[in-house]
C-alpha cells in the first residue's frame, strides 16, 4: 500500500527545468517535491508520494485528508 501526503505548494524553484521542484508545506515542514508531472502553482495542494507529485487537489479535499491523518496519529494497531 502506498500513501500520498497533501502539501501546500510554497514556492516554485525552477520554474524553466524538466524536472520542475517546489518547496511543498507539509504541516510546518518544508520540503522540495518534484511537480513536473502535474500543473501546480504557489497556492495550490497536492498529493506527492515518494519525492513526486501524483496529483492536484482542492484545499477542502487537503484539509479533510490532513484531518483524517490527525485523527488515526497515536492510534495503536495490533502487531502481527
Amino acid at each position: 500500500m502506498c500513501l500520498a501526503i497533501p502539501g501546500k505548494v510554497v514556492k516554485i524553484i525552477n520554474p524553466d527545468d524538466a524536472l520542475k521542484q517546489a518547496v511543498v508545506d507539509f504541516g510546518g515542514i518544508l520540503k522540495e517535491v518534484c511537480i513536473a508531472w502535474v500543473d501546480a502553482s504557489v497556492g495550490d495542494y497536492i498529493l506527492a508520494h515518494a519525492g513526486m507529485a501524483i496529483s492536484v487537489i482542492d484545499e477542502n479535499e487537503a484539509q479533510l485528508t490532513i484531518e483524517a491523518l490527525k485523527a488515526v496519529d497515536g492510534i495503536e494497531l495490533d502487531r502481527y
